[in-house]
């Protein structure tokens, strides 16, 4: 008996080191309903819970360095500590509000070996990062990002073909176990909970490192984990404006050792208009140098010629790349208070930025939008600004213009996510503005660097111009998904209009699928404080009602609240610049009818102008009806939208 019990007695002694070592850590958003629970044992876990019931399963989190380090094995905590954060942001830029509440509950847990994590956890969702406090540079090789989830939930799954990519997919409405293996999406993607909860996955302050991607976790039906571009090892370049990689490096970055790493983020929403609402990347992105001035950055909308081919008639020069039909979208931007107007492919020799095309003059269009109040944005290739940075830069300052759209970059590896920095610096030192097309989803640099106006990385209006997947099904996804992480320059504007059946691509006088209206919804849902009008001059001279409207409608907004959404199905939105309100709704191909409620405003009487579907709008997307009315915030207003269509108000104080 002796001998046995002290045989017990040595093994529990023996199991002490490893209990003492797991550690369970918990902490609640500041509304207390969304609590994560960090476990610290062998590996580093973390789960999240809202209103006590499942969000996530316990998911692990760890690093791994080139050589052999693993950040998250075997961890041995020093210490932790919780702090609330509460503080109030005023964006330079307003995309969605004038301010914005910084309000969070932070775990740090600072690990032996030079690395700590840290945990945010807000009202409407939470994220970690890495932190490492190495002296030399570091070499990561890989990054365990898992989400387990409870079930075989559904997904917005945005599916690439490959990490060279300019972001622009449909978002399959897929079970997890639905995603092929090797199948892997773009960010942000949507799982879609119990009870019309959703979950919205993506990253944040992405800053010298490769993007982040996501896939199914080997054969679970119930889990994802985030896969990443290696770094390019040998490229070829194509023409001007590609640089395709062959080979790969076996590591993700090559980094300094004492450094922040980007935030893996989670968006939790209990009904998914809050996903529109929600300014966490904003949040979570590096604030602007407080040594820089941005005051200088100023929104607006551009009339833009790509789309719309430079088809203008019923003028008597030749339409085409020349000073002439610039000076044209001049007129048309100075007639109706538009900022700028861009000029696109073909102002340049293609492959040299500082050879201006032979019927162009810059210098002229320049002073002459000078004059009319109307600035100049120039499109150019990535690779040929790269090669020409510093003299195009330069060049461009010397003639004045306002902006640059740069495009086709087409990859988020550490080396191309450092080129966004890159060009956002040296455009801020010249004062220009910067519109990333051909571009990864937006991260937060429009925080650290706010002349970093706009982002693609959207499937556009432009696709119309070849196929049919700018449709209202897809339109109805962007404004949850993709634009939760930032500006979307869809480009809207389309003045001819057709429904599913009558659609046609048609390059040189392309038309939007669904209704006038819904395009011009376009303007108040989708966010971009950068916003082209896509169509002729020409047929928006034809459209004057549709005008009064364009006109009217800002780029940035002081206040922002969803009225009623359904991912994929329907929206209302309700912004506010100023004293004006602008109400607009969208619909997929269904048609709907819906209560528009207008608490939203304070006591009095209000004028309203709304702009809505005609009779006819389901045979002819172009049909539209204008009304006038008054309203107060206890009325109720009954709208139809047709199949494809939507609607767009203007709501001001009565006099």
């Amino acid at each position: 008996m002796k001998k046995y019990f002290s045989g017990i007695i040595v093994f529990i002694l023996l199991a002490l080191p490893a209990l003492a070592a797991a550690k369970e850590i918990k902490v609640s958003s500041p509304d207390k309903r969304t609590e994560v629970t960090v476990n610290i044992d062998k590996v580093i876990t973390y789960s999240v819970t809202r209103d006590n019931m499942t969000v996530l399963l316990p998911s692990a989190i760890s690093m791994t360095l080139q050589d052999g380090t693993v950040l998250g094995k075997e961890p041995k905590l020093k210490n932790d500590k919780i702090t609330l954060i509460n503080e109030t942001l005023k964006p330079v830029v307003k995309q969605k509000y004038e301010t914005i509440e910084d309000k969070c509950n932070e775990l740090v847990l600072n690990f032996e070996g030079n690395y700590s994590l840290i945990f945010r956890v807000y009202d409407d969702g939470t994220a970690y990062r890495f932190v490492t406090n190495f002296k030399n540079e570091i070499v990561v090789a890989d990054e365990n990002v898992e989400l387990n989830f409870d079930k075989d939930y559904k997904t917005f799954f945005p599916e690439e073909e490959s990490f060279y990519t300019h972001s622009e997919r449909l978002y399959k409405n897929i079970n997890i176990s639905g995603i092929a293996p090797g199948k892997f999406c773009s960010l942000p993607m949507i799982v879609e909970l119990d009870n019309n909860r959703k979950v919205a996955f993506t990253e944040a302050d992405l800053e010298d490192y490769a993007g982040m991607y996501a896939e199914r976790k080997g054969n679970s039906t119930q889990s994802l984990c985030a896969v990443f571009p290696k770094y390019p090892k040998k490229e070829t370049a194509k023409g001007d404006r590609d640089l395709i990689v062959n080979e790969r490096y076996d590591y993700i970055a090559k980094t300094k050792g004492k450094r922040v790493f980007p935030w893996r983020v989670l968006i939790i929403s209990d009904n998914d208009g809050e996903l529109i609402e929600s300014a966490m990347i904003y949040k979570l992105a590096k604030p602007a140098d407080k040594k820089s001035d941005f005051s200088w950055v100023k929104p607006g909308k551009v009339a833009w010629d790509w789309w719309n081919d430079n088809n203008i008639y019923g003028v008597d020069f030749r339409a085409g790349i020349n000073t002439e039909t610039y000076k044209y979208y001049i007129d048309f931007a100075s007639k109706y208070g538009l900022e700028y107007i861009i000029l696109d492919e073909g102002w340049y020799k293609l492959g040299n930025l500082l050879q201006v095309a032979p019927d162009m003059n810059i210098e002229e269009l320049v002073a002459y939008g000078k004059e009319k109040n109307v600035g100049i944005i120039l499109w150019m290739s990535w690779k040929t600004l790269n090669d020409q940075l510093k003299p195009a830069m330069d060049q461009f300052v010397k003639w004045g213009a306002k902006g640059i759209k740069v495009d086709f970059m087409q990859r988020d590896d550490q080396w191309m996510v450092n080129y966004y920095y890159k060009i956002a610096e040296e455009a801020a030192k010249r004062k220009l503005l910067v519109d990333f097309h051909g571009a990864y989803k937006p991260t937060g640099l429009y925080r650290t660097f706010p002349n970093v106006i706009s982002n693609e990385g959207v499937k556009g209006l432009e696709n119309s111009k070849w196929g049919t997947e700018a449709n209202p099904e897809n339109a109805l996804v962007i404004p949850f998904a993709r634009m939760l992480a930032g500006p979307v320059d869809y480009t809207p504007g389309a003045m001819i209009n057709a429904n599913e059946k009558n659609f046609r691509a048609i390059w040189n006088t392309p038309m939007s699928q669904g209704t006038r209206c819904q395009q011009l919804a376009m303007y108040v849902v989708y966010e971009s404080p950068l916003q082209m009008l896509a169509d002729s001059p020409t047929h928006y001279y034809k459209e004057p009602e549709c005008m009064e409207f364009l006109q009217q409608v800002p780029t940035v907004w002081d206040d922002t609240k969803v009225l009623q959404a359904k991912v994929s199905d329907y929206v209302v939105v309700a912004r506010r610049n100023g004293d004006k309100w602008f109400m607009a709704g969208m619909t997929d191909w269904t048609a709907r009818d819906l209560i528009l409620d207008f608490s939203f405003l304070k006591d009095g009487t209000y004028k309203i102008t709304l702009w809505q579907d005609g009779m006819n709008a389901d045979r002819n997307g172009n049909d539209f009806k204008v009304l006038n009315g008054k309203i107060t915030r206890r009325d109720r207003h009954k709208i139809h939208m047709a199949p494809g269509g939507g609607f767009a108000a203007i709501i001001e104080k009565a006099e």
